[in-house]
């Protein structure tokens, strides 16, 4: 188990082969990148994370118990940056192992949205007119 909140860019490749073992089958990873959206005239120009660290650490601790829990997986990675995440760069990746590919899928799509529900942190979404703090009323696009 490997969980880590950063602010340096995520070494996805460093996380995907610790998650090789001789008795896991299936490697599952997610990895969430900042997308250039546009709206209109405005585009992204980058995302900000922010955490309560003290929290957001258990909380990435817990999803892996819960997994662990749920799923027999050999694996469970989860890091997520902080700071500044330009377009095309991860911001939060996450590597499974389990003997066989089902749970490793199902694993690594339940750490997504358990991050979501629980870890306290926020996303700052940057456009070229402006900031929008997301999941909340804070900023100025709509």
């Amino acid at each position: 188990m490997f969980f880590q909140i950063l602010k340096e860019p995520i070494d996805v490749k460093a996380l995907i082969t610790g998650a090789f073992h001789p008795k896991c089958g299936a490697v599952a990873s997610f990895i969430g990148t900042t997308r250039a959206d546009e709206s209109g005239s405005a585009r992204v120009e980058y995302l900000e994370y922010e955490a309560y660290r003290p929290m957001a650490d258990k909380k990435l601790e817990e999803i892996g118990e819960e997994i662990s829990e749920r799923w027999k997986v050999g694996y469970v990675a989860i890091v997520h940056r902080i700071g500044k995440v330009d377009p095309g760069e991860p911001s939060v990746a996450i590597v499974v192992a389990a003997p066989r590919r089902e749970p490793a899928f199902e694993a690594s799509r339940y750490a997504i949205e358990r991050i979501k529900e629980i870890a306290p942190i926020w996303k700052r979404e940057v456009w070229s007119d402006g900031y929008v703090w997301v999941g909340s009323q804070v900023g100025t696009r709509p």
